[in-house]
């Protein structure tokens, strides 16, 4: 049973997530934890442990299919590191901070007195509980669009790491599947001297050139050119209506 007092807090934290329960008990169950849960004797009161399982499976799914549709391009392999990073527990945990989820979560005495409410696998938690509470109190569609304004930051960011994926990778897949032909890479100048040299790169499907890069090496200035013509694909939806670019022949040679 809901009291009064916690009754008018969940409305707060409902604002806040931009989320009305038709079923307010989901809301509460998600952000109890089992601490709380175990000190309530007599109550039989269900934890959100359940609750998270779920929640983690509807997260993955509902991040997954948007990746799918934002990056055309991606391989499986760079979907799934991207996902790994996305769904991770520093990430979910930050979100949870935003939200000041911690505010709201039942806990046991143990767990206040060891700051549980800043914890970030605790954050994390609740967090995946309170999605699947909204996709249990709706639908798929209610949790798409919890979720997705949440993330939408965070994807486009790690998307933009060159650590979670390979844009030459990227970009063969792309032109091997679309145009059955593969880019390739030419250097065209190399400036500056030998301890800080910067290499520009061009980038050639079929016989045109549709984008160039720079960098201290040349493997990085291929990267840097690839991500550049995904991104021409991207905003041009295809290749045909791509610009060809101009470049220049080689300047300098060591």
């Amino acid at each position: 049973m809901i009291d009064e007092t916690r009754r008018e807090k969940l409305s707060t934290l409902q604002e806040k997530i931009a989320y009305t329960f038709n079923d307010l008990t989901l809301l509460d169950r998600a952000l109890t934890h089992r601490s709380y849960a175990n000190e309530q004797r007599g109550e039989q009161l269900e934890d959100n442990e359940r609750l998270e399982f779920l929640g983690d499976a509807v997260l993955e799914l509902v991040i997954s299919h948007h990746m799918v549709e934002v990056y055309p391009h991606y391989t499986e392999g760079d979907l799934s590191k991207l996902r790994s990073y996305i769904v991770s527990e520093p990430v979910l945990a930050e979100i949870a901070r935003n939200l000041e989820l911690g505010e709201y979560i039942l806990l046991g005495k143990g767990e206040e007195l060891t700051y549980g409410r800043h914890k970030n696998s605790l954050l994390a938690n609740t967090f995946e509980a309170i999605i699947a509470g909204i996709y249990l109190d709706s639908d798929l569609d209610a949790a798409r669009r919890f979720v997705i304004p949440l993330f939408d930051k965070s994807i486009h960011e790690a998307s933009q790491s060159e650590h979670l994926q390979n844009f030459k990778s990227l970009l063969q897949e792309y032109t091997q599947a679309k145009l059955s032909s593969i880019p390739m890479y030419e250097v065209i100048s190399k400036k500056g001297p030998h301890h800080q040299r910067i290499f520009e790169v061009h980038v050639k499907i079929g016989k045109k050139v549709y984008g160039q890069g720079q960098g201290k090496s040349k493997k990085e200035a291929e990267q840097q050119a690839a991500k550049n013509v995904l991104k021409i694909l991207q905003e041009n939806n295809g290749l045909s209506e791509a610009e060809e670019v101009n470049t220049p022949a080689i300047s300098e040679t060591i």
